[in-house]
């Protein structure tokens, strides 16, 4: 074999054989090679949930700590704090995961209903997720 320089002197392995031409992912005949929306709509809501859980962790800790900034540290200032950390983070949780699964849900229906996915998908159900949480005001 010569022209051909091996990895290293302890393989004795020719190169060409580790060159891929093709794909490395195993798909059922005719699958898709991209999720789809309805397929991401469950990292949407989930990520979003998650993200709304430690932002209101966050917020709740803030608030926390002002609304007992005239305490002396002790138990009953931490349980309040605890609380507030908590009460604010299933709230944020809970509005975000909302509006993802109303998102998502709008998507999924719109891209159904159409026949396209596009960008005009992405618009139609952000506008319909905004307008129907601020319809109450």
């Amino acid at each position: 074999v010569t022209g051909m320089s091996p990895l290293s002197p302890y393989l004795n392995l020719d190169p060409r054989y580790l060159v891929q031409d093709t794909d490395e992912f195993i798909l059922p005949t005719g699958a898709n090679k991209t999720r789809g929306r309805f397929e991401l709509a469950f990292f949407t809501i989930g990520g979003c949930c998650m993200t709304g859980a430690a932002f209101g962790a966050l917020n709740g800790l803030r608030l926390g700590l002002k609304e007992t900034q005239n305490m002396a540290w002790s138990k009953p200032r931490h349980v309040q704090i605890l609380n507030m950390v908590t009460r604010q983070g299933a709230l944020w949780a809970n509005t975000l995961g909302s509006l993802a699964l109303l998102y998502s849900a709008f998507g999924v229906i719109i891209e159904k209903t159409r026949g396209a996915e596009d960008d005009l998908n992405t618009i139609a159900a952000g506008t319909l997720t905004g307008m129907l949480y601020k319809s109450t005001g």
